[in-house]
């Protein structure tokens, strides 16, 4: 492999830190970037003991480190997006909107200005290579109970010739072990699995802090004739499907089916609910630069974790298509990200308009 400048993204996390050391293990010539994307102390990334080790790596690496200042730009790229969606009574997803626009975009920039030819990051996916046309394609990483395809699935072939992921092929413990072997002082840092703007997980009280005053409203809970069961304080309290924390009391099982932020109606029904039979999904991109044909045979995943469902690609108009399962699937929850696979190989993605045929 010829010597490259890299800018690694250094997040103060284990995985970011063994990324760094491979890049520099395989002699390219690293620079270590983190970045500040949170105002005050809310949340629990970008912290100063996050930059403090970040550092720390780089100096054990002896690589130099930054910190570049992206405050504004998350604002407006993540957490705005991400308080408008839950208003309008979607579920966000904004891991993916960050690696787009911040980590892959922005970030990618700043490396540009310093010279690199490539940006390596922690995640768990790989990049390897479509049989049919010989380009880079994404694919999911070796430790599937890692894989962070789910995030990364608008990434084109131009970014993905310019990008390295170092831990795709390594499992988690792998990741560990090897930290300690290189005496990474991180090696045994807790990962966290929430939302990494929003402090103790409690995204209502997040986008009730950062909401205009009018946009926050009360409303009823009706079930599926329209009666009145309930009042909420607000649509971004509850997404589809959910079944926990109605504020219904005791009684029938009730699962959410439907969110009407212009009313403030939560309609709920009772039981457990039947799977979707399909979804539609908008702004959708492909990998390949053009989208598959209608009846084409993919698999779908509607959620992190949620393992990919078989399905069969029934419309497409535009960036839009309508996906059907072949068996009834989970929930179908708007907001989320409908990433299709081929084996292992990421095809596109796009985002949930809606459910077809039920909503959970």
């Amino acid at each position: 492999m010829r010597r490259e400048r890299v800018v690694a993204a250094m997040s103060g996390g284990v995985d970011s830190a063994v990324a760094a050391a491979r890049c520099v293990a395989a002699g390219h010539e690293v620079i270590g970037i983190s970045l500040r994307l949170l105002r005050g102390t809310e949340g629990h990334c970008c912290s100063l003991d996050d930059f403090h080790d970040a550092r720390a790596v780089a100096d054990r690496l002896g690589v130099p480190h930054y910190v570049f200042d992206m405050t504004e730009p998350f604002e407006r790229h993540v957490i705005r997006p991400f308080v408008a969606e839950y208003l309008a009574g979607r579920t966000p997803n904004p891991c993916a909107r960050c690696n787009e626009h911040v980590k892959f975009g922005l970030l990618w920039q700043r490396a540009r200005e310093l010279g690199a030819s490539r940006l390596a990051t922690g995640h768990y996916a790989r990049i390897g290579v479509d049989p049919a046309t010989g380009a880079p394609s994404l694919r999911t990483a070796r430790d599937l109970a890692k894989d962070q395809t789910y995030f990364l699935f608008m990434l084109g072939r131009g970014q993905l010739e310019r990008t390295l992921f170092p831990v795709g092929e390594l499992t988690k413990v792998e990741v560990r072990a090897e930290a300690a072997a290189l005496g990474l002082p991180v090696a045994g840092k807790a990962e966290s699995m929430e939302v990494c703007f929003v402090a103790d997980g409690d995204t209502a009280g997040f986008v009730e802090r950062h909401a205009p005053p009018a946009a926050l409203r009360e409303g009823a809970i009706v079930d599926d004739a329209g009666r009145e069961l309930g009042r909420h304080g607000g649509v971004h309290r509850f997404t589809v499907g959910q079944r926990r924390g109605l504020g219904l009391g005791g009684g029938a099982r009730r699962y959410v089916t439907g969110l009407d932020a212009a009313t403030g109606t939560v309609r709920v029904a009772a039981g457990e609910g039947p799977g979707a039979r399909g979804l539609v999904a908008r702004g959708v991109s492909w990998a390949a630069g053009v989208p598959l044909a209608a009846g084409a045979s993919l698999a779908v995943r509607i959620r992190h974790r949620h393992p990919p469902l078989p399905a069969r690609l029934t419309a497409v108009r535009g960036d839009e298509v309508q996906v059907d399962f072949t068996d009834r699937g989970s929930v179908v929850t708007p907001g989320q990200a409908a990433v299709f696979y081929q084996g292992d190989f990421v095809l596109g993605g796009g985002w949930i308009e809606s459910a077809v045929g039920g909503t959970a």
